[in-house]
């Protein structure tokens, strides 16, 4: 029996097609429909095209950006062919997630959705100046210096978040406070100056229809609440923004952690509905009560 609002937007990265997740995609979408999902958003990471993008990990497997292009090729046909093998059983959207924003990103992610015809775009960022923002402490600090410090990092992050918006205007956005998942050691994200330049990019995900990522990864890996923190989700509400969960699955033994405490989570802030694109290219609104 499917639950109406066990949705998620955000997730079904597998270790077919991204080195730091597990198992097939098919085993994910298994655990999703075992799990009681309506309805499961895949949106596998987009291929970064300059080598400088390439985590040290991956290259020390021998990846490259022809590897990941090579994965992302695969992984549009495979993503069809779940969603038929699913049919019936579990409605499957198919998407891909934005992962950075070199100058050619633009024209990159639009001739990738337009290639594989996709169902929605999850525009996220991850990298500022082209080092990573979310990998570790590290690389945070690289970027913060790289900036002139924290708080301007997170300044050109929401920008770069912006633009993001403007230019794709996509279905969803990702993770938008992620600039707060390793920051505590270096300071908070949340002063006026860093407030004011969110609530530019929310009117902006306000004129262009976005629905808001209701990311719960935090509650599995011990970063605090969902993404978005309490004022960002208050925010949003004023400005009529619409949210959904993503699990941000990396396998399936992830699938659906932490969706349940997201609910919580936007009902005690005084969210009752979530919104999801559909297959048409509408939008539904499912109750959370």
């Amino acid at each position: 029996m499917n639950t109406p609002w066990l949705i998620s937007l955000h997730g079904g990265h597998s270790g077919e097609f991204c080195d730091h997740a597990e198992g097939t995609l098919e085993s994910v979408l298994s655990a999703a429909a075992d799990a009681g999902f309506a309805l499961y958003g895949v949106s596998e990471h987009a291929p970064r095209s300059a080598e400088n993008l390439v985590y040290p990990e991956e290259s020390a497997q021998g990846w490259t950006t022809d590897t990941l292009a090579e994965k992302f090729a695969a992984y549009g046909p495979e993503v069809r062919r779940l969603q038929d093998l699913f049919a019936g059983r579990l409605t499957v959207l198919r998407g891909f997630e934005t992962e950075a924003a070199p100058s050619t990103w633009p024209a990159e992610m639009e001739a990738l959705r337009e290639k594989h015809d996709f169902d929605f775009i999850v525009g996220s960022v991850h990298h500022v100046n082209d080092i990573a923002i979310d990998w570790n402490l590290e690389m945070l600090e690289l970027a913060a210096d790289s900036c002139g410090g924290l708080e301007a990092l997170a300044l050109r992050y929401y920008d770069l978040v912006a633009e993001v918006v403007q230019t794709l205007e996509p279905e969803v956005v990702g993770h938008l406070d992620l600039i707060r998942k390793l920051a505590g050691p270096l300071g908070p994200v949340d002063t006026l100056p860093i407030r004011e330049r969110v609530s530019q990019v929310l009117e902006l995900v306000a004129e262009t229809d976005g629905i808001l990522d209701l990311n719960v990864s935090p509650v599995r890996r011990g970063h605090g609440p969902p993404y978005c923190a309490p004022w960002i989700l208050a925010a949003a509400r004023r400005l009529g923004i619409p949210f959904c969960f993503g699990d941000d699955s990396h396998g399936p033994d992830d699938v659906g952690a932490g969706i349940a405490e997201g609910r919580r989570y936007l009902l005690d802030h005084g969210i009752d509905s979530i919104t999801t694109p559909d297959l048409r290219g509408g939008r539904r609104v499912i109750s959370l009560r």
